[in-house]
């Protein structure tokens, strides 16, 4: 086993020394302690949901935060209180995107840029994301991706007035661009409660974002080919150290977009779950090479659980 340190150390003795691109850990962590949690994203429904469980107990990865992109629209009432009594049994965040979005509606700029494809566009739209979240949250899910600055900031004033549940957690999308310090710091006061970053920054950016909030970052580690197609295992270590508490996502690269996804797909969903949760045990294994010191990935999340 070869940690960091030792490495860098071989480096500089054959002359080429690493440069340091961060400082060391600064030691915020979740509230169990923990520097890192994974998050499997694309989880579209309740069959995909129990193969990553199935996956992840079979390669002892503690799963802590599902995501779905889809969005609650797309969801049965059945399929989404499945998913909740999986979370709730499992100690398993189970979070759920809102609503329709600029990228599947009438409008033609998101059909030629992502910059607004999560966008809602008109007040009708936001109202929707709302229907999304009352219908989410009486079915137990404690957890909502969004993607829309003023839904954001409607769905905190709706969890401030008790319309909507004072645990409930509110993540910002990827489709919202978080790139530096100050907009993360918007975020939080617009309601977010853990924050999804560019995923293309570097260290020193997002040690920026971890000096401007709180927030646990959202941050995928290896990219969806239509975020980038990033695979950033080897920079895990100094991620964790500069952004923690981190949810650290596992995206696929060379992988189909599956939104929205539906049984037309067949198996497809499920055998990606599962491959994400393969690249999140290749990623623990490697954190705990590199740097033994950092602890272990937890699976209990602070808050949204979904409550059944």
């Amino acid at each position: 086993m070869t940690s960091l340190t030792d490495l860098h150390a071989l480096m500089s003795r054959l002359g080429h020394p690493v440069l340091q691109s961060a400082g060391p850990d600064a030691g915020s962590r979740f509230a169990d302690g923990a520097p890192y949690r994974f998050e499997i994203p694309s989880v579209e429904g309740p069959e995909v949901l129990e193969a990553v469980v199935a996956e992840a107990d079979r390669l002892g990865v503690p799963v802590a935060r599902t995501s779905q992109g889809s969005g609650v629209m797309m969801l049965t009432d059945d399929d989404i209180t499945r998913m909740a009594r999986i979370g709730a049994e499992r100690g398993i965040e189970v979070n759920l995107f809102l609503g329709p979005r600029a990228a599947w509606d009438t409008g033609g700029q998101a059909k030629l840029t992502q910059a607004v494809g999560a966008a809602a566009r008109g007040n009708a739209m936001v109202a929707a994301c709302v229907a999304d979240a009352l219908r989410a949250c009486a079915l137990g899910i404690r957890s909502l991706l969004v993607g829309d600055l003023g839904t954001l900031d409607v769905l905190r004033a709706l969890r401030s007035d008790g319309t909507l549940p004072a645990n409930l957690v509110l993540k910002t999308s990827v489709l919202m661009p978080l790139t530096n310090g100050p907009t993360a710091a918007i975020y939080e006061r617009l309601g977010a409660t853990t924050v999804n970053v560019g995923t293309d920054l570097t260290v020193p950016h997002l040690a920026e974002i971890r000096a401007a909030t709180g927030l646990p970052i959202d941050l995928y580690l290896e990219v969806p080919d239509d975020q980038g197609g990033f695979v950033r295992f080897y920079e895990a270590v100094e991620i964790v150290r500069a952004a923690a508490p981190v949810y650290l996502k596992m995206g696929l690269r060379n992988a189909p977009n599956i939104y929205p996804s539906g049984g037309h797909l067949g198996v497809v969903p499920k055998e990606l779950g599962r491959e994400r949760v393969r690249r999140a045990a290749l990623v623990q294994r490697l954190i705990e090479q590199l740097d033994p010191a950092l602890a272990k990935p937890s699976q209990t999340s602070d808050l949204g659980v979904p409550e059944v």
